[in-house]
């Protein structure tokens, strides 16, 4: 018995191998990597909830949204990827963005071309 090639099969039947999670006719959806922690009644979280709109639409990017202020779980979340690596903090607030493929991460509103540079869509000109 291999029990190497059965676990690949239960990981591939899953969708545990790598960041693919489903598939929809024959085109793979990966796992959105994306992420931005908000405050319902945060202005800014208002502004910036209308240019991600934007980016989703006009990129086809998906930014996966988290509640904060009145939600614990998506707190805890918030906290997990506000950690510096020396216990330090990224961001004291929302809305923070964080791409979790660069490694990039926002603090606060900003443009909407900065927003693309965060998702890393380049400029096409």
């Amino acid at each position: 018995m291999r029990l190497g090639s059965g676990l690949l099969l239960a990981m591939i039947f899953l969708g545990i191998s790598g960041n693919v999670v489903g598939e929809t006719a024959g085109k793979q959806t990966q796992a959105p990597y994306l992420l931005e922690f908000y405050g319902k009644e945060c202005h800014w979280c208002d502004v910036m909830h209308e240019r991600v709109a934007k980016l989703e639409k006009e990129e086809g990017v998906k930014v996966e949204k988290y509640e904060v202020w009145h939600n614990p779980e998506n707190a805890k979340k918030m906290e997990q990827y506000n950690k510096r690596p020396n216990g330090g903090i990224y961001c004291g607030g929302v809305p923070y963005f964080v791409n979790t493929k660069t490694g990039n991460r926002v603090c606060g509103a900003m443009e909407y071309e900065d927003l693309k540079k965060w998702a890393g869509i380049e400029n096409k000109k």
